[in-house]
């Protein structure tokens, strides 16, 4: 077996059971969630019998948890460490807080120009920046762990301050300065800062709570090997839960058009692949060493779809095409992100030589 099979396997191997599976078990949601669409037509307003803001409490309750075990796993503490690496950060700023909301929003308009509902989810998913799967594939990528987990906390920070004004200001504002007024959404700041609030701002505080009086109570080692693996798993639940729930309202929707999911995969492709790309070369040409570009570049690529999926529920409904647009995001992340994981590692041995003789069998099991 060669080296590049070698450690494409290797790649597969690490990953979870469920996580390897990930794309299966979003199917089977969804293939549950029509069925139970069409055994009970009236779901949708039973569902919407006790709300929580404007989301029924049902589903209000599995946007809540899918969030609170990715949130429990952010080492907040690391933060302190921002001062000693500004030009780092400030590359990872630029990538996630311009760059990436301003790629997905004209990726959408280009794309989707007559499908406005699509578009506005996808511009949601471009504003929420990666916390969760984005350590999975950095430490595939054999990227620095170290920095992910700093990134990681830093975006979480960045997405309660700014979310919802970026929100404002890609979906109502900015499509008026190129004429469509009469095409773009009437939303205002608080309805999408009341979303984050709620199903991004009381997890975090969950999760942060979580992890400073567990790692108080047990120590930290504790909770790294015990807790969060125990922890960890039931975020998906969450979401398949929550895909279950809104494919019972939407399956009529997807199964008579089903070239839509074709075209909102399509700007997703796109754009994964785009900012990778622009990530790892930028970073490489700052003179970064290869861990702290893999890490950059999977933080830039990877979004947190159970935010847009929480925000669009919230703002929209549970039925429309933008929580849909959000539900389509998973199911394309996964393979795209292991494929870029392979590209990756191809690109390390192409302009990181050294890296690749030090790292390398460390990770994929040659001698150490």
């Amino acid at each position: 077996m060669t080296t590049t099979a070698a450690a494409s396997d290797s790649i597969v191997r690490k990953l979870s059971f469920i996580d390897r599976l990930l794309p299966v078990w979003i199917f089977a949601a969804m293939a549950l969630g029509i069925g139970l669409g069409r055994a009970f037509p009236d779901l949708g307003a039973r569902l919407d019998t006790v709300k929580l803001d404007t989301v029924s409490l049902p589903i209000a309750l599995g946007l809540l948890w899918m969030m609170y075990p990715v949130l429990a796993k952010v080492r907040y503490g690391e933060l302190g460490r921002l001062r000693s690496r500004g030009r780092l950060f400030g590359v990872s700023l630029l990538l996630n807080w311009v760059v990436g909301p301003v790629l997905m929003f004209a990726l959408a308009w280009l794309l989707l120009p007559d499908l406005p509902h699509y578009r506005t989810g996808l511009i949601l998913i471009g504003l929420a920046r990666c916390i969760a799967m984005v350590l999975v594939w950095n430490m595939l990528a054999c990227g620095s762990n170290e920095l992910a987990a700093v990134l990681v906390a830093l975006n979480s920070v960045f997405q309660i301050l700014f979310y919802s004004v970026l929100g404002w200001f890609f979906i109502t504002v900015v499509p008026g300065w190129l004429g469509a007024e009469g095409s773009a959404f009437d939303v205002s700041m608080w309805s999408i800062a009341k979303s984050v609030l709620i199903f991004l701002g009381v997890p975090l505080a969950a999760g942060a709570l979580t992890r400073i009086g567990l790692s108080r109570l047990r120590g930290e080692e504790w909770y790294e090997t015990k807790f969060l693996p125990r922890l960890g798993p039931t975020a998906l639940l969450g979401l398949l839960y929550t895909i279950v729930l809104m494919f019972a309202m939407q399956g009529e929707k997807i199964t008579r058009l089903p070239m839509d999911v074709v075209r909102i995969s399509l700007p997703l492709l796109l754009y994964f692949i785009i900012m990778f790309a622009s990530a790892f070369f930028l970073s490489r040409k700052l003179g970064f060493s290869y861990e702290e570009t893999a890490s950059l570049s999977f933080t830039a690529a990877g979004n947190n779809f159970e935010l847009a999926i929480a925000v669009a529920v919230g703002v929209f409904g549970m039925a429309s095409g933008e929580a849909l647009a959000g539900v389509v995001g998973p199911l394309i992340e996964v393979p795209a992100l292991i494929a870029l994981v392979y590209l990756s590692l191809w690109l390390r041995r192409r302009f990181f030589p050294g890296a690749e003789s030090t790292v390398l069998p460390r990770r994929f099991g040659g001698p150490k």
